[in-house]
């Protein structure tokens, strides 16, 4: 029985709650050398993204992916069709995971400089490495996973406390097709 990200996620923050606070912060060596864990674990991630960039750039598979993106959660519209190619479709999640580790690094800076909390940054050098080798991508590029099933582009929304319901893009035949009848969306992403 595989256990799921979120409750691995919570345990690691329970435990990293109770280590942050036997560490002696006011040390201003013990505080410099988190914050270098804390860098170290960003440089790492960010090369972990590089090199998955380098991977799919090596590939650069042109394979035609379409899908039905789903419509905004509380809208009446339908959803859209897209027209992609796996090599954009994967420099697209690639991007957005860099961009929300760099929103990361911006909120943890805001909370460590401005407000001088220094506890989130044990958390924050652990929960985003995880999270960045635990991927679809890293899965797939890193770990030379074939990409089929929970691997199979478009990438399944992660379902979430907020949103159990979350089932992402659908890639059936059938949902692509009833989009193109519809005529909703269909503009090829280059």
């Amino acid at each position: 029985m595989a256990v799921s990200p979120q409750i691995t996620n919570l345990v690691i923050i329970l435990v990293m709650m109770q280590v942050s606070k036997r560490v002696p912060f006011d040390d201003p060596n013990v505080l410099n050398m988190v914050r270098a864990l804390y860098l170290g674990s960003n440089i790492i991630v960010a090369s972990i993204y590089l090199y998955i960039q380098s991977q799919i750039n090596k590939k650069k598979d042109m394979t035609t992916l379409k899908y039905v993106e789903p419509a905004p959660m509380g809208s009446s519209e339908e959803g859209k069709l897209v027209t992609t190619t796996i090599h954009a479709y994967d420099t697209a999640q690639l991007r957005t995971a860099f961009r929300s580790q760099l929103m990361g690094i911006a909120m943890m800076a805001f909370m460590h400089v401005y407000m001088k909390y220094t506890n989130p940054l044990l958390i924050q050098s652990i929960i985003p490495l995880k999270g960045a080798l635990e991927g679809n991508l890293a899965k797939i590029h890193v770990f030379g996973q074939p990409a089929s099933g929970d691997l199979k582009r478009p990438f399944k929304a992660a379902q979430s406390f907020l949103n159990p319901m979350a089932g992402g893009a659908q890639s059936d035949k059938k949902a692509v097709e009833a989009a193109e009848r519809a005529g909703r969306g269909g503009a090829k992403e280059e």
